[in-house]
């Protein structure tokens, strides 16, 4: 953020493209950009006239991260779900949850991908 205006007071001075600014870094973190990603953006709004390919670059890099994480999002949803549906009901000494959480090796899983 640009450095804001003070008053005589020694107060600081917001405008309206402080806020703007603002807004449009909270709304790239509610989309999942990173801090880096950010102020590269930053940058490149603040030279309006150059071509938006840097700009399809950093989303392309954040698309790319968020589509792994759903991956592996999706593999630990399988693996819960397994996990859940092996589950008999019994003691916890016999527990197929507690069972695969115990084994290190992650031999008892269908994906090892999720370490």
């Amino acid at each position: 953020m640009p450095k804001p205006a003070r008053s005589d007071g020694g107060q600081r001075r917001y405008t309206m493209a402080h806020a703007d600014r603002l807004a449009f870094i909270r709304h790239a973190r509610e989309l999942g950009f990173p801090l880096d990603a950010i102020r590269e953006l930053l940058n490149l709004v603040d030279k309006p006239d150059q071509p938006c390919a840097q700009v399809d670059r950093v989303a392309r890099g954040v698309l790319t991260d968020v589509e792994a994480k759903i991956a592996r999002l999706e593999s630990l949803r399988g693996e819960l779900q397994r996990m859940v549906r092996q589950c008999r009901h019994g003691r916890v000494s016999d527990c197929r949850v507690i069972r695969v959480l115990k084994d290190h090796t992650h031999s008892s899983c269908l994906s090892h991908d999720h370490a």
